[in-house]
């Protein structure tokens, strides 16, 4: 049992899980792990997330907010969150994006039992979280800078960067609030579908929803429909787009404010998986980068993007540009 986590079998004696198989699965971008349990008449996901990198408070208050608002987030069968120990419903293999991958005509019908799945969402009360303020967006903008420029050796005017984010950033602000629960991670990688969705309007399970914050419905929009891994044609954008500003019956301005959410995330995305290749030697994650580059590209052509994208025009040379995002070495 060496290769399992100090304390795993003790937990799982402690809920009831004594002797069931275990199957370890292939982790992602962050330092959490994860279990497949298995037992002769149950199954579940066991999931690691040690402290101090990890803290699996956060998902566990989400979770209880999230099924408590008629959401489906996983049930929890158990938790040791001073360990990091949560035990949780196993959602099946179903997620979005693999099961794309095999069924894809079922594309049109999946993207709107996603739609709509986010439209419930909003129509709820925010949850007690903190706030997706001024202050959470430049922190996020700013790992553009702090990682991407560098590993391309571009030296840039990072108070300007700022200043060009607030100004675009500044006029959308008054409409989250009071806001609604924002995901911030919901995409096809990250919605489990529990049945078919050409012929089953059941709900979609959610997972990795632990960052949530209060802010605006259109960046989980963003999140969905500007997705870093898997491709998202215009047509299917835009139309998903248009059934959710139906649903959720939008005002004018809440296309200019996708615009301004999508190419905040795109900048911060690509920070991001610079940063997972960089520091955490993790170099899958720049194979996405041209992908989120050609979506932050329609983002800034937008006029309410004008001050950032004039930023990008000055400071990011037209040869990155115009290979979106250029080759880090």
């Amino acid at each position: 049992m060496s290769e399992y986590p100090q304390g795993m079998m003790e937990f799982l004696n402690s809920c009831g899980w004594s002797g069931c198989a275990i199957d370890a699965i292939p982790g992602d971008a962050s330092f959490r792990r994860y279990f497949r349990l298995r037992k002769p008449d149950a199954k579940a996901m066991l999931m690691y997330a040690p402290p101090p990198t990890e803290d699996p408070e956060p998902f566990l208050n989400v979770a209880n907010w999230l099924t408590q608002n008629g959401m489906r987030a996983p049930v929890i069968y158990g938790s040791n969150p001073a360990q990091g120990w949560v035990l949780l419903e196993d959602f099946g293999d179903d997620r979005m994006r693999d099961w794309l991958d095999d069924n894809p005509d079922g594309e049109m019908a999946a993207y709107a039992g996603a739609i709509d799945a986010l439209a419930d969402l909003h129509k709820c009360a925010p949850g007690p979280f903190d706030a997706y303020d001024m202050a959470v967006y430049q922190r996020e903008t700013e790992l553009f800078t702090s990682w991407y420029c560098p590993a391309m050796s571009l030296q840039v005017d990072v108070d300007g960067h700022a200043a060009a984010w607030q100004a675009a950033l500044a006029p959308m602000m008054a409409r989250q609030n009071p806001g609604v629960t924002v995901l911030r991670d919901y995409h096809a990688e990250n919605i489990m579908l529990l049945g078919d969705p050409r012929t089953d309007s059941g709900p979609q399970g959610l997972i990795d929803f632990q960052d949530a914050l209060v802010g605006h419905p259109a960046y989980d929009l963003v999140s969905l429909l500007q997705d870093a891994r898997r491709e998202v044609s215009s047509e299917l954008e835009a139309a998903m787009l248009e059934r959710y500003c139906q649903k959720a019956d939008t005002a004018e301005e809440f296309v200019a404010d996708y615009a301004r959410l999508g190419a905040q995330r795109n900048a911060k995305i690509i920070g991001i998986f610079t940063r997972l290749y960089v520091r955490d030697k993790k170099p899958r994650y720049l194979d996405f980068i041209p992908r989120v580059w050609e979506a932050m590209e329609r983002d800034l052509a937008h006029p309410a993007l004008e001050p950032v994208a004039q930023w990008f025009e000055s400071n990011v040379p037209d040869a990155i540009r115009k290979s979106y995002g250029g080759k880090i070495a």
